[in-house]
């Protein structure tokens, strides 16, 4: 429903004349939380306000940066600017990000996070940016407030819009003080699983004594604008609810594309997906921090081996083993020998998705694969993880209608390789009314996201509005 603003919107955009643009560059710092798909998300929107020509200090753990250098497209405008990261009890010696700690231990990682807020503060009076972009520190406003220069913040969000608006919603309904109308409840049903594990990441310490819902809302109170990444044109009723739930300007910055993949595909990936035909190899990845249980791996790749499809999974070793090899059902290897593939190693998945013979992706969701899913031509898959890859899973599918989720048990939340064989058939059988429909659904949302100029109109936008933010 939401694509029929995109004319609009984007006669609105283009009306916006270069004359008006201010041309002078920004000093922006961007410093998000400690997490690899915040960081790299981040990273990408410093490339396109690079772009515009400003200056952007990314604040970022010493040992990470050379993981991410190869990201940065204008060195000479964007600064990776080192900081240490405290030790907490609990956490491993030299633990700098999500990557290199199971999940149980995020909250810990997130009190160390909390304790560079004297060293940020040093680095803004030296810095002296005009901008500060964070999320997840909601100490952050009132810092810049204290220091001796004019500094606007941003909360620019990695997590959707109609993440951030459900997660408002849930709460002041539980609250009994819902008074913005809020878009599209009915169209998001969460399962028994569902809530109570949204419910655990709402109002469990995260960090520092407080629960992640009240970072988020210290970080919507205090801050000069909330930014997402995203479009009008398929979230702009859930940033409209955000910005008049804390009467904060939003801003929203596009799709935020990953620039274009100059390398080729690895060929061992090119010759053994060049042996199948257009379309029809499953490829799975659950993002960089998902690890699954012995019994849920297991169920997804049997999954897998019953659809009768090709497939090449980049999985994790799931917990308690050191490799993929090592977990894989008996006699599963050689039952798939010549079809199917488990890799427990790095994969180009921008490449791979890009190759012909794909013609299914199962994701889990995470913010920067469903981007890189939505401008592939694959038959989407859903099988979310954590709170805010389960909103992005019931948008794309309930709302959107682009994608088939997984069935999970409704108490437990495990999914059966039935459940597994069952979404890919349904998706690839593309003869099905519902084959159809996500395929339709999905190519619109695939024209709209890859159309002419429509991100660098909404960047274009986005660094205007900076600019009226500054006065």
């Amino acid at each position: 429903m939401y694509l029929s603003h995109l004319s609009h919107y984007t006669t609105y955009l283009k009306n916006i004349s270069p004359t008006v643009m201010d041309s002078s560059s920004i000093h922006i710092v961007m410093y998000p939380w400690f997490a690899i798909g915040h960081i790299t998300a981040y990273v990408h929107l410093a490339n396109k306000l690079a772009n515009k020509g400003n200056k952007i200090s990314f604040i970022i753990p010493k040992g990470t940066i050379s993981k991410l250098s190869h990201f940065n497209h204008f060195p000479d405008l964007i600064t990776f600017v080192p900081i240490t990261v405290p030790h907490v009890d609990g956490l491993p010696h030299g633990a700098e990000t999500t990557l290199d700690i199971p999940f149980s231990l995020n909250s810990l990682l997130m009190t160390a996070f909390d304790l560079t807020q004297k060293e940020i503060e040093l680095l803004l009076v030296d810095l002296k940016p005009s901008i500060v972009f964070f999320d997840t520190a909601f100490w952050l406003p009132n810092l810049t407030r204290n220091l001796n220069v004019k500094c606007v913040t941003v909360l620019y969000w990695v997590i959707t819009s109609p993440t951030a608006s459900f997660f408002e919603y849930t709460v002041r309904k539980s609250n009994g003080n819902d008074e913005v109308e809020y878009p599209g409840s009915s169209s998001i049903k969460l399962h028994a699983h569902q809530a109570r594990a949204m419910d655990v990441i709402l109002k469990n310490e995260f960090g520092s004594g407080i629960s992640l819902y009240e970072r988020i809302r210290r970080a919507s109170t205090m801050t000069d604008a909330i930014g997402f990444k995203g479009c009008r044109e398929i979230e702009g009723p859930n940033a409209d609810y955000v910005g008049n739930v804390y009467r904060k300007p939003v801003l929203l910055s596009g799709p935020v594309l990953p620039e274009p993949q100059t390398s080729t595909l690895e060929e061992k990936w090119s010759s053994w997906l060049g042996k199948f035909k257009a379309g029809s190899v499953i490829y799975v990845a659950l993002g960089s921090e998902w690890v699954l249980e012995q019994n849920q791996f297991q169920e997804l790749v049997l999954g897998l081996e019953l659809t009768g499809f090709p497939f090449l999974a980049a999985l994790k070793a799931p917990l308690g083993f050191e490799s993929v090899e090592a977990a894989l059902p008996d006699g599963f290897k050689e039952r798939v020998q010549g079809r199917g593939v488990v890799h427990g190693g790095w994969v180009q998945q921008t490449l791979i998705l890009k190759h012909p013979s794909i013609g299914c992706f199962i994701t889990h969701c995470g913010s920067g694969s469903m981007v890189e899913a939505l401008v592939s031509q694959c038959q989407l898959v859903l099988l979310p993880n954590i709170f805010d890859q389960i909103i992005t899973a019931k948008l794309i599918s309930t709302t959107f209608k682009a994608g088939v989720e997984v069935q999970r048990g409704e108490e437990d939340g495990l999914f059966s390789k039935e459940s597994v064989s069952e979404a890919v058939i349904t998706a690839m059988n593309e003869e099905s009314d519902v084959g159809k429909e996500i395929k339709v659904n999905h190519t619109k949302l695939r024209t709209l996201l890859l159309s002419e100029d429509l991100e660098s109109t909404y960047v274009d936008s986005f660094n205007h509005k900076l600019h009226e933010l500054l006065g």
